[in-house]
Parts: structure tokens; C-alpha cells; sequence
């Protein structure tokens, strides 16, 4: 395996150098390059020819989200967004999403003294998995996006009422992924859980622009919150996200926990607690991501009796988790992004 070049670009020089320090632990990557600025980015980018680039979106003379508009359209390459821990860096990063970044990282604080050895593990993980990331495909599903900008989406109609409940997980491109197929669900949809891959923060602004673009509701998850038709709960960043059953009510519990795939939230501990708690009356849905976070649980889903669904690897930005989840034997039905609601509409007007 060649190593993984990564160039990085971040304002602040004390980033930068744990940036590197981190990075090199790992004897795949190579950092061959760091750039204060875009304008010096700009320049390594067309000499070194990097794998992976870090942003930083919060920089002087060009902002991140200016520089990467201008990189996806003249020199597409896997971008990683690190982002600091703000309202509107949670914003900025969503729209670098958007844009065509393929994951975000939160920028380590050091008012706080983090300790980043705990962390530097996901950062590397989170390189080597942009490496080997679709870009044509991130690209495609920005271009696509953009041709829709105004048009009437289509709205799939469940002709049956239905008390499933219905689990999303993923991890790297997910978010694009996650906004296609909430847009197309209809209001009186069944009540839905999503894990998403993502720091703190980063999740309540996601839910709000999820939110904003669907005829479901869709927001953060509390501790205790009711699982109701209509209604997509997140897990909010930093923390697992269970499903719990009280007489013929789904509930959720919002907790602390061992990091699993180096992941909190993660999607194994959902699917696991779907497994217990709902049986064969949930479904379960793996996009796009790194790893195999929720394989072993979408397995148990399956093995209880539920309707289990993976994205396909020709629609994946990262062909990881659905990949460990297929090969695992824990998929009834393997799917491209734009195939799956209509599947599982279908699958709820059948079982209605």
C-alpha cells in the first residue's frame, strides 16, 4: 500500500503542527505539505499533488468555503474539513459538505488542553478512508443536487398506516445521502432513528437544515424523546443514541459510553438496541461510510426479524460500512441511494 500524501491547510501554525504530529504516527500517510492560506495551498496542491487535503474554512485572505467552490470545479480532490467547535463553523462545514468535502473533523481546542491521542486515531482512520473516496461520485450528487434547486420533489405516499420504526446509519458522504433520502419521505411517515457520524454540535445544526428541506420533522435527539410518525431523531454528537420500548411506545435513550469503532455516536449501538427492542417491526438502512460500524448490528436486526436494506457500492462516496455489513450476510436488499425509498415504501404498504 503507498502511503496516503496528505497536504495541509489551516491558518493557525499550532494546528498545523499537531496536525502533523498526529498524522505521521501513522506509516501509511506522509504529510507532505502545510499552507497558512489558500493562495499557498493552491500553489503546493498543483506541485505536490496531494491524496488528501485538511481545510480549515475560518482563514484569512480567502475563506475555506471560496477555496474548496474553486477546487471541486478545477482540480476535485478528497477534502477533509477541520472545523472549529463554533455555531458557525458547524454551518460553514455543512455547506463544505455540500460543496463536495468528503468528512469533517473538529479542530482541537486548546483552551481546553484536550488531550488529541484520543482523538488523532479517527483523524488518521478519517485520511485514509478520504483517499480511497469517490469523488466523481461526491461530485455527480453535488451537480445533481444543484440541477434540482427548484424543481418539485417527488414525494413518495405510503398508502397503509404502520407502527415500524425505521434506522439510518452512516458515516463518511452520509450526510449528503441522509438528505436525499429524507427529502423524499412523506409527512405521516414512520418514526425514524439516524446515527450520523459527526462531532458534537455539527448534528444540531445538521437536523436544522435537514429539517428546513423535509415534509418531516426532523431534529436532535433528547434523552426520553418519543419516537412518533413524522418525526427523524439524530444522536447528537458525542453521545449513543438507544432505542427503548415501554408498553406499544418507542422511546430513546440519549447516553455516554465507550467510544465503538472509535465512534460515539455509534451505529452498532443503535442497531443492537433496534434488535431488542422492535424485533422484527424495525427496518434498518446502512449508507455510506467508513469502517464497519453497524454491520454486527444490522446483522442482529436481521437475525431478530427485521427488514434490512445497504446502500450499493456504485452510489457510495465510501464503500466501507455497507461493504462489512453485505459480506457479514446481515442485507436482505443492496441498493443504489436512489432505489431506497421507494424500496422501502414499497416494504411498508406491503407489511401495513
Amino acid at each position: 500500500m503507498s502511503k496516503v500524501r496528505v497536504l495541509i491547510v489551516d491558518d493557525s501554525a499550532i494546528v498545523r503542527q499537531i496536525l502533523i504530529r498526529e498524522l505521521s504516527k501513522d506509516p501509511n500517510i506522509e504529510v507532505i505539505g502545510s499552507a497558512p492560506d489558500p493562495y499557498e495551498a493552491r500553489d503546493k496542491i498543483v506541485t505536490l499533488k496531494p491524496d488528501v487535503i485538511t481545510l480549515d474554512v475560518e482563514m484569512p485572505r480567502m475563506d475555506g468555503i471560496t477555496f474548496l467552490s474553486k477546487l471541486m470545479k478545477h482540480y476535485p480532490i478528497p477534502v477533509i474539513i477541520v472545523s472549529s467547535h463554533t455555531k458557525k463553523g458547524a454551518d460553514s462545514t455543512l455547506n463544505a459538505l455540500e460543496i463536495g468535502a468528503i468528512d469533517v473533523f473538529e479542530k482541537p481546542n486548546m483552551s481546553k488542553g484536550e488531550n488529541f491521542d484520543d482523538i488523532s486515531m479517527l483523524l488518521r482512520e478519517k485520511v485514509i478512508s478520504a483517499s480511497n473516496a469517490n469523488i466523481k461520485r461526491k461530485i455527480k450528487m453535488k451537480e445533481e443536487a444543484e440541477k434540482k434547486t427548484g424543481e418539485k420533489r417527488k414525494i413518495y405516499k405510503l398508502t397503509r398506516t404502520t407502527d415500524k420504526v425505521v434506522l439510518i446509519g452512516a458515516s463518511t458522504g452520509g450526510t449528503e445521502a441522509i438528505k436525499e433520502v429524507l427529502t423524499a419521505l412523506p409527512p405521516d411517515f414512520p418514526g425514524i432513528l439516524i446515527t450520523q457520524h459527526m462531532p458534537a454540535l455539527f448534528t444540531d445544526s445538521f437536523a436544522e437544515r435537514l429539517d428546513s428541506l423535509s415534509k418531516i420533522t426532523v431534529r436532535e435527539a433528547k434523552d426520553g424523546d418519543m419516537v412518533r410518525e413524522g418525526l427523524a431523531l439524530l444522536a447528537p454528537g458525542n453521545f449513543h443514541m438507544v432505542l427503548k420500548r415501554t408498553g406499544g411506545h418507542y422511546y430513546v435513550n440519549v447516553k455516554n459510553g465507550p467510544m465503538v469503532h472509535h465512534q460515539r455516536p455509534s451505529v452498532d449501538v443503535m442497531f443492537l438496541s433496534a434488535s431488542k427492542s422492535a424485533g422484527e417491526n424495525a427496518l434498518g438502512i446502512i449508507l455510506t461510510g467508513m469502517g464497519s460500524d453497524g454491520a454486527k448490528g444490522l446483522l442482529s436486526m436481521k437475525e431478530a426479524g427485521a427488514y434490512t436494506i445497504a446502500e450499493h457500492e456504485k452510489t457510495c462516496i465510501v464503500y466501507g460500512m455497507p461493504r462489512a455489513a453485505v459480506e457479514m450476510g446481515a442485507v436482505e436488499k443492496i441498493l443504489p441511494l436512489d432505489k431506497i425509498v421507494a424500496n422501502v415504501i414499497g416494504f411498508l404498504n406491503k407489511s401495513g
